[in-house]
């Protein structure tokens, strides 16, 4: 016989689903709205990681920033500097692990994507309440730290 759930754990149950579903429909339209720019939700997600880090960043650090596999991050980081978007660069502490950093092309293409999240966002979040999306972050951030406390390598 196996455990059962706790009503937190059968309401933190409901959510990780609605979350999975989130995430799907997120990185639908994700896809649609950058996807003329050449971005998928996935190659957006590696552009957002370096602009809002401000710096150069390792494939390794992107992964646990975005609690992604290397190995994933790695293959949408080879095509991104196949299409000129990212640049690798020597690491000085590192002599294998290489600096990924936007190129110009990169700066310009997260630029226009980052300009259409805004239209898509305030019109997403219209009519939401501010304290139900700060309890929801809040929660949200609570789990993130209990997952990332239990696997501190933080690959997914």
């Amino acid at each position: 016989m196996y455990e059962m759930h706790t009503e937190s754990g059968r309401r933190l149950t409901a959510l990780i689903l609605e979350t999975f579903r989130l995430n799907g429909r997120l990185l639908s339209a994700g896809d649609r709205l950058v996807g003329d720019l050449g971005l998928s939700s996935a190659r957006w997600q590696i552009l957002g990681a370096l602009a809002l880090e401000g710096r150069p960043l390792t494939v390794a650090q992107i992964g646990r920033r975005m609690g992604l596999s290397r190995q994933a991050v790695q293959r949408v980081v080879n095509d991104l500097v196949s299409d000129d978007v990212l640049e690798l660069r020597d690491n000085p502490d590192h002599k294998r692990a290489k600096l990924v950093v936007l190129s110009q092309k990169g700066t310009d293409v997260y630029s226009a994507a980052d300009a259409r999240q805004v239209g898509w966002v305030n019109e997403l979040g219209e009519g939401l309440s501010l304290d139900d999306l700060d309890i929801a972050g809040t929660v949200l951030r609570e789990i993130l730290r209990r997952l990332e406390e239990a696997n501190p390598e933080g690959e997914a």
